[in-house]
């Protein structure tokens, strides 16, 4: 039996839609954007923090700032991260830019003066939210050199973010 292609799309979307199992809820999760200063430090950590605990989520993280683009992520930042098991390793970073907001669903800032400057490049009418990561801001490691604390801190609110039923949509 052969099938058009619009059948075959058809039937694919509908049995992806019949999905009754963690499956099913995975494909509705949002596409989420950590954003930091610089986005060698803070911002790739939360990236890599959520690429292992929850793989198949589309992450990616950028910097308010661009002058690290194309940059990997801070070496001592790096290797914290790798001591707890995640490699930041094969990231770069990028600037945040005003198309990120329809792009990623959600979009989390790592300290009160990434929100407020991310919400300055906010389209007209732009709806995606922009919420922090925890609820106080995520300490800058390249300033601050403490690089387990922003880690503690990134993980555990990714934990918490990861909980939080609001990430489940309907597409």
């Amino acid at each position: 039996m052969t099938r058009s292609p619009r059948a075959f799309a058809i039937t694919v979307l509908v049995a992806g839609l019949c999905l009754h199992n963690d499956q099913e809820r995975r494909a509705a999760l949002m596409r989420i954007l950590f954003v930091c200063l610089g986005n060698i430090c803070r911002s790739p950590a939360a990236e890599g923090v959520m690429r292992k605990l929850a793989p198949d989520l589309t992450i990616d993280s950028a910097g308010t700032g661009g002058w690290h683009v194309g940059d990997p992520p801070y070496g001592p930042m790096q290797e914290a991260a790798s001591t707890r098991g995640f490699d930041l390793g094969a990231l770069r970073a990028r600037q945040f830019t005003r198309a990120d907001f329809d792009n990623f669903d959600l979009i989390v800032a790592m300290d009160q003066q990434n929100k407020a400057d991310i919400e300055r490049l906010r389209p007209a009418g732009n709806k995606t939210p922009v919420q922090l990561m925890a609820d106080t801001d995520v300490p800058d490691p390249y300033y601050t050199r403490d690089f387990d604390v922003a880690l503690e801190v990134i993980e555990k609110a990714a934990r918490r973010l990861l909980a939080d039923k609001s990430l489940r949509q309907d597409r």
